[in-house]
């Protein structure tokens, strides 16, 4: 008699279980790629990502990674997203023949699950030395030991700090943290079998789908609690980079933002030249808005952008106040030094090729060659305005007075001036100045005979 409503409820309960089940297994796995060096573009790309699913609600997000290394400022937004990400982040290294070099290694160590493909590499996470000189550690005890005592205090901060943060992310993730220590301190590496043996990584996957068969049913401990992955036959979301990376990755090119300098200050120079056209002024204006911002995104030397902005300077003060070259040459050789020493890293990527500064160094000197070829020339033009141009000078009448025939009004030298005539003038008529009161110009009809002004 009460069989038919527990069989009711039986049903009910496995129709819910299997709904939940579907819903649950219907997450979508999130994966973005992220091929290069690591900077702002990579960084807002990766951030923006991690937000993206965890708004979409995806179980997993895989971050396919292949990078020589970046900027360490970049990196670590990057892992600061990943730690607090409620979304489990898996950091697979992928296709054959990839790196995690340098700021990979440490994504690798900070992700929630961290994977390769055979064929890949990792490690060589020693941090690059600001300011030039060479922070390369030697492999061997003796010679670590001398380069510590005989290193400047900057660099062992840099790489005690550096072997802590990876030591650190290594014990968080309960990975090979002695390992992650000497990729830091001696800068070596490891295949990705050899990253599996020694427990540096959780994965070995020769492609995508076997990553994700392989992940079905782990449990991942993130910042929002434990989570249970169900991604076999999961769909898979793919987010490529949008417009907007793509120009950030443009503009935040130290080589890109050094051009767009020069296309700004000379934009602004023919502008001042040239008042009124409008273009220079725009475009010049825009690029060099672009420049500052994209500068203030690197790391860059401000002893550099100094000599930069001196350098512009004393060009733009050659085509106004021309020294002879004094100026604009002293201007080409600060903004070539300037260029030179603009990027305060050697990370790979992150260079101005000589090449390039050599370039814009010439073009800036044949534009102050220019600048002072037109000086001397128009130092020996003769004189086109003043009196003694005005006296002898031919001009139609542009009005005449009505009260008075015999005054009236011409055009001469781009400026209106009023004119007294001993015989009455007409409009159109031609008439030759020979003496200026003032602001009055005495003149007589062009069939006069002209006045020698010997």
């Amino acid at each position: 008699m009460h069989l038919r409503p527990i069989c009711r409820f039986a049903w009910l309960w496995m129709l819910l279980l299997t709904f939940a089940s579907t819903s649950h297994a219907a997450s979508p796995v999130a994966v973005l790629r992220v091929d290069g060096v690591i900077g702002p573009a990579s960084a807002d790309y990766v951030i923006r990502g991690i937000k993206q699913a965890q708004e979409t609600e995806a179980q997993l997000l895989i971050l396919e990674l292949d990078t020589p290394g970046g900027l360490d400022t970049s990196m670590r937004d990057i892992i600061k997203e990943i730690l607090a990400s409620p979304v489990p982040v898996a950091t697979y290294v992928t296709p054959s023949g990839s790196r995690a070099a340098s700021a990979g290694t440490y994504m690798l160590y900070a992700s929630h699950i961290a994977a390769m493909t055979p064929g890949t590499n990792l490690g060589a996470a020693t941090p690059v030395q600001i300011g030039g000189s060479d922070s390369t550690p030697t492999p061997s005890a003796e010679a670590k030991k001398d380069d510590q005592q005989s290193g400047d205090a900057m660099s062992r901060k840099q790489m005690n700090d550096a072997a802590a943060y990876i030591r650190g992310l290594a014990q968080l993730r309960e990975r090979n943290a002695d390992w992650a220590e000497r990729a830091v301190r001696e800068a070596v590496s490891l295949s990705a079998r050899e990253a599996l043996a020694q427990d540096v990584i959780d994965y070995l996957a020769s492609d995508l789908d076997d990553l994700l068969v392989q992940l079905d049913g782990k449990v991942i401990e993130t910042s929002a609690g434990a989570t249970t992955l169900q991604t076999s036959g999961a769909i898979v979301e793919r987010h490529d980079p949008d417009w907007r990376v793509r120009f950030l990755a443009v503009i935040t090119n130290p080589s890109v933002a050094l051009i767009l300098m020069m296309i700004g200050i000379y934009g602004l120079i023919f502008e001042f030249s040239n008042p009124g056209t409008g273009g220079g002024g725009v475009i010049g204006g825009i690029c060099l808005l672009l420049a500052m911002f994209s500068l203030q995104l690197l790391p860059v030397n401000y002893a550099g952008v100094a000599l930069i902005i001196l350098g512009l300077a004393f060009m733009i003060a050659e085509a106004f106040v021309p020294s002879f070259g004094v100026l604009g040459l002293g201007g080409v050789a600060a903004f070539v030094t300037g260029a030179i020493i603009l990027v305060d890293t050697e990370v790979p990527g992150f260079g101005i090729p000589l090449s390039l500064i050599g370039t814009l160094g010439v073009i800036s000197a044949l534009v102050v060659v220019v600048i002072v070829r037109m000086a001397l020339k128009a130092r020996r033009r003769p004189l086109v305005s003043g009196d003694s141009e005005l006296i002898g000078a031919l001009t139609p009448v542009t009005g005449v007075n009505t009260t008075d025939p015999n005054s009236g009004w011409v055009q001469l030298q781009g400026e209106h001036w009023q004119v007294h005539s001993s015989a009455p003038l007409l409009p159109g008529q031609q008439v030759r100045v020979v003496a200026r009161r003032g602001l009055q110009l005495d003149v007589t009809v062009a069939e006069a005979p002209p006045i020698d002004k010997r």
